[in-house]
């Protein structure tokens, strides 16, 4: 009875993947792979970073990543169904103490992982305005870092839904970090090679554009799903 909503299963089963809904559910997934701005100072800090070790390390990172995801979300849906939260932990009694120590632990983990997330960020920020490291001062950094945050909590006061933030984020933020700005470097990367571009090579490029092409559809019928399902 203290249940913030009871637990709704519908009679659709599998034939449900295949409702345009499902596209809320892979943009969130691609919020999963949005970590790669930290690459190459993950790489630079590996000790002995050889490629094959830092391969190693990715691998096994993701694969224990998505193992621990995947059972989380599983027991959510099916202890909730329907009617699962965007932050599942709002399904549970404010009189579960369990649950409780759960919300100070992401609260925690929110806190103390935000300024990794947001440097990436404010750096991003300042690469697409072109200002050259000479330039970025403490001043004009500060200043970023203040707008920056005030935008971000300004949305964060408006929009409350977990879940539409990250299907939103990820249909088009993940989706162009995952299958779009990939493929137009790597066809970039072998115009400028010309000739010296193996035909393996100058052929995986159509491979490419179709992982390219692939992305902005989901992205778009994503992104569309995500905002519809917020108005609704």
């Amino acid at each position: 009875k203290d249940l913030a909503a009871q637990p709704s299963f519908g009679n659709k089963g599998i034939m449900s993947v295949l409702s345009p809904s499902s596209f809320i559910l892979i943009s969130m997934l691609s919020t999963s792979y949005m970590a790669h701005f930290a690459a190459p100072k993950f790489y630079t800090e590996l000790k002995n970073n050889t490629i094959e070790r830092f391969n190693l390390v990715v691998t096994s990172s993701f694969a224990i990543s998505i193992g621990l995801f995947c059972v989380v979300a599983s027991l959510g849906f099916l202890t909730f169904g329907t009617a699962s939260d965007g932050l599942i932990l709002n399904n549970y009694s404010n009189k579960d103490t369990l649950m409780s120590l759960s919300r100070v632990a992401v609260a925690l983990s929110i806190v103390f992982s935000y300024p990794l997330v947001f440097v990436g960020t404010r750096e991003g920020l300042l690469d697409l305005a072109n200002v050259s490291a000479a330039d970025r001062t403490d001043k004009l950094v500060d200043k970023i870092t203040v707008l920056a945050l005030a935008v971000v909590t300004a949305a964060a006061l408006v929009v409350s839904d977990l879940s539409f933030v990250l299907s939103f984020a990820g249909a088009t933020l993940g989706n162009a970090l995952i299958y779009v700005m990939p493929a137009l470097m790597f066809r970039s990367m072998i115009k400028k090679l010309g000739d010296d571009a193996t035909a393996a090579q100058k052929a995986e490029v159509g491979f490419a554009m179709l992982s390219c092409l692939l992305g902005i559809i989901m992205g778009g019928l994503g992104a569309y799903m995500s905002v519809k399902s917020l108005v609704e």
